[in-house]
């Protein structure tokens, strides 16, 4: 995961950071599928692959955020914060799924908040967009 947050602070300085989620939860997605329902070599290197690719998302959602608003900064990232608590409760979410049809369709939950955080990139409007070196 650290190399992935050094490579997304390198691509956030080339590509406009909704870009950059948009590529990240896609590959994120993709490598899910693979490590889920691909052999148990594939399944190695997916689920590093994935942590590699969601390294940048959560400072890229709170930037976008916080960039999307023009006053009530203090106030909405105390909000986004809050977000935190999905850390807790999701994982409870696809250990009862788990339970019940098999780990994994369980897993297969995480591609519901993928999917949010792809959505992110779409309909986020950042009052400024990141400086590249094209900008």
């Amino acid at each position: 995961m650290t190399l992935g947050t050094l490579l997304g602070l390198v691509l956030l300085k080339f590509i406009d950071s909704r870009k950059v989620l948009i590529i990240n939860s896609i590959i994120s997605i993709l490598a899910l599928l693979v490590a889920l329902f691909g052999t148990s070599q594939q399944a190695l290197i997916a689920f590093p692959v994935i942590g590699f690719f969601i390294a940048t998302m959560w400072s890229i959602i709170i930037s976008l955020a916080l960039n999307s608003v023009s006053d009530s900064h203090g106030s909405f990232s105390g909000i986004l914060v809050t977000g935190i608590i999905g850390g807790a409760f999701i994982p409870f979410i696809v250990g009862a799924i788990g339970d019940v049809f098999g780990l994994k369709t369980g897993l297969l939950f995480l591609i519901l908040t993928l999917l949010f955080i792809l959505s992110i990139g779409f309909w986020a409007k950042p009052l400024i967009n990141n400086k590249t070196f094209s900008n």
